[in-house]
């Protein structure tokens, strides 16, 4: 079996059918990979999808005023739409099809990056960062940067965030095209061009209110359309403990059902990957990385009305987060108790001619959906892809706006010429995502270059960012060169990987060591990078005064009291909740 490549935000398993240069070719050119066929009813829920995208985006163009109304949705989204968006923005196509196909090849092991890869993330957001974020009234994580550290620190982090977001929503582009051209027929330049006319039209519009508010339409949207594959796949196979006993006759001596007890040794599971690897590289700082300083997702917590609404979005999302299994990694299950043909990695099935990984979903979606329920079932994948690019084009369009044209062309612009450069920003920032999507076609290991991206930029960020807030001696000098050379040490890693494949067993610490080791070791070696090298910068170079510290650092820093509310409506009683919760589910899968 082929190992699924990992897509860096955060963790999901991207289809090499979606992302390697010679399965791109393959799919644009089959004739017969279409594996779905649309009725009339199916097309209309399509158009009607699309027609009330577009009619949120007009809805909410009488609600951008001014350059706040279309950065940060003026500041007056309440707990449930921020939660809501705050997970959507993460939850995409690229995730409901990668996650069923990591499910169906390597059993529960795939909802780690569910669970202890993101739910402590996202509470620790909630508890810690956020305030931090909220009080300083930092607009943006590099915003932050800039009053922490300097624009120095700003400014390397805004661009190198602005690049990723670009090629992000290129990647997202480019693949629903390609999944449509597979799944429908559809022509891929014009899965595209309606993408992208779509998606620019409600940003450019309504900005982050309409980013907002329709991602949470594609939130729904998705639970609708793949809810009932796990309801009608349990009722085939008699419950859980039936679908359980099918997946043991089917694959003996495989354990599919448990994520803890297998993973003392990277020999001991299918994955190659040791539990440090887990914890530490991927619960850790891959997590924590992505939740805390990505701000693509923080975006929407700091559009909220106030902080206890901004804590409260976090444990909402994290909530939401902990349940997704139930749509993205139940019907991979479901499909080895089920599907009647044994599916391979995308090369054999491209020489072959038969089913991958990557299909499980559309399969299950083929089994279980009638006409209707399938356009849903379709709308769902579409409203995905959708979320990414939106999520992408908007924090593009603040973190360019505020980060790098302001501080850098125009100091001077005023409140109407920053709202004038967004709407601009989001048809740039479309216009460039196209030239990434196909760009990266030309590359013949796209995927590698992905999460080398997400390696370089946003895992050093993590350390820069933490040690801002909880060490008032980082010096801005520290901040820097800890940023810059956790970036470098990531590309040496990733590239000497690349040059000299034998050295992964170094990199990840053991010889069994697979692709995805490579990726949560590398994390933990950038990060440790840009940690010693700001704590060493940081001890030769002056600080900054702690009165310039207030509202930036924890312990120089007065944070809003919650002690006069009861117990069980403060937000760290909720995060309480949930991590309980977490837990039980870790215990109940060991």
């Amino acid at each position: 079996m082929t190992t699924p490549w990992k897509l860096p935000r955060f963790g999901v398993p991207l289809a090499s059918l979606l992302l390697s240069g010679v399965a791109l070719n393959a799919a644009q050119t089959a004739s017969s990979s279409r594996l779905l066929t649309l009725a009339p009813a199916d097309v209309i829920v399509i158009c009607l999808y699309f027609a009330v995208v577009l009619g949120v985006g007009f809805y909410l163009k009488r609600n951008v005023r001014a350059s706040d109304d279309f950065f940060f949705a003026g500041k007056g989204v309440g707990a449930w739409v921020a939660g809501l968006s705050f997970v959507a923005a993460n939850l995409g196509t690229l995730e409901l099809l990668g996650w069923s196909a990591s499910a169906y090849q390597y059993g529960m092991l795939a909802a780690h990056w569910y669970w202890i890869g993101a739910v402590p993330a996202m509470l620790f957001l909630g508890m810690v960062m956020i305030p931090f974020y909220y009080v300083s009234k930092a607009h943006s994580v590099p915003g932050y940067l800039k009053l922490r550290f300097g624009e120095g620190t700003r400014l390397l982090s805004a661009i190198s965030f602005a690049a990723m977001t670009i090629l992000m929503s290129g990647i997202n582009m480019f693949s629903m095209a390609v999944v449509m051209k597979v799944i429908l027929g559809w022509d891929i330049q014009f899965s595209i061009l309606v993408s992208t006319i779509t998606v620019g039209v409600y940003v450019a519009l309504g900005g982050l209110l309409s980013a907002i508010v329709n991602e949470v339409l594609q939130f729904v949207l998705i639970w609708a359309g793949t809810i009932s594959i796990p309801i009608f796949g349990l009722i085939e196979t008699g419950g859980w403990h039936g679908m359980l006993v099918r997946i043991a006759a089917r694959a003996p001596g495989q354990d599919y059902t448990h994520m803890w007890r297998n993973m003392g040794a990277a020999a001991q599971n299918p994955m190659g990957v040791h539990w440090t690897g887990i914890v530490f590289g991927l619960g850790f700082i891959g997590a924590f990385g992505y939740w805390t300083t990505d701000f693509l997702v923080v975006q929407r917590v700091m559009a909220a009305r106030d902080l206890r609404s901004a804590k409260l979005a976090t444990t909402i999302g994290a909530a939401f987060k902990m349940f997704l299994p139930a749509i993205v990694i139940l019907p991979g299950l479901l499909g080895l108790a089920v599907l009647p043909m044994k599916l391979t990695g995308e090369a054999e099935a491209l020489a072959t001619g038969g089913h991958s990984f990557n299909e499980v979903m559309p399969l299950m979606m083929a089994r279980y959906l009638g006409p209707g329920f399938l356009g849903i079932g379709v709308t769902a994948l579409i409203a995905g892809f959708m979320s990414g690019m939106a999520g992408n084009v908007s924090a593009f369009a603040t973190v360019w706006t505020h980060d790098i044209y302001r501080p850098v062309f125009n100091q001077s612009a005023d409140d109407s010429q920053c709202l004038r450069m967004g709407r601009w920003c989001t048809v740039i920032g479309l216009g460039a995502s196209i030239g990434a999507a196909y760009l990266v076609m030309q590359f013949a290991s796209i995927m590698d270059y992905v999460q080398a991206l997400f390696g370089f930029f946003i895992i050093p960020l993590f350390g820069t960012v933490i040690l801002g807030m909880l060490w008032k001696r980082a010096t801005p000098a520290g901040g820097f060169w800890g940023l810059l050379s956790g970036m470098g040490s990531s590309f040496v890693i990733w590239l000497l990987v690349k040059i000299h494949p034998a050295s992964l067993a170094l990199v990840a610490l053991s010889p069994d060591a697979k692709p995805m080791a490579e990726n949560l070791y590398r994390f933990i070696w950038s990060w440790l990078v840009c940690v010693i090298v700001t704590v060493a910068v940081s001890l030769k170079t002056t600080p900054k005064p702690v009165s310039e510290l207030k509202g930036l650092v924890y312990g120089v820093t007065k944070l809003p009291s919650e002690v006069a509310l009861p117990l069980y409506r403060r937000p760290i009683f909720v995060a309480g909740v949930v991590g309980l919760v977490l837990l039980a589910l870790n215990v109940y899968f060991w």
